[in-house]
């Protein structure tokens, strides 16, 4: 499983750097809207595990993919999020 997340860390930092790229802004451009510094964003681009999630979400909406990210994950896009959607809004019992 560790393989599985590191591969796939990996595959999102680069999939960062790609956005980056494509929308033609440097690492300094993005460091700066983000708020972070340079080596922290290259941390991430190179799918750094120490990062953390605050700061993803900081280079994501500095790239303008904060609300696509946050939405890619929500259950109620899914067949089975929407099938099961009782559970998500019931009221935890102690």
């Amino acid at each position: 499983m560790a393989y599985s997340i590191d591969r796939q860390r990996s595959t999102f930092g680069e999939h960062l750097r790609a956005w980056r790229m494509v929308q033609g802004l440097t690492a300094q451009q993005v460091s700066e809207r983000a708020d972070i510094s340079l080596t922290t964003l290259r941390n991430l681009e190179r799918g750094d595990g120490g990062v953390r999630l605050e700061t993803v979400l900081q280079v994501a909406r500095a790239l303008g993919v904060l609300d696509s990210l946050v939405e890619s994950i929500d259950p109620l896009r899914t067949d089975l999020g929407r099938a099961r959607s009782d559970l998500i809004h019931r009221k935890r019992v102690r």
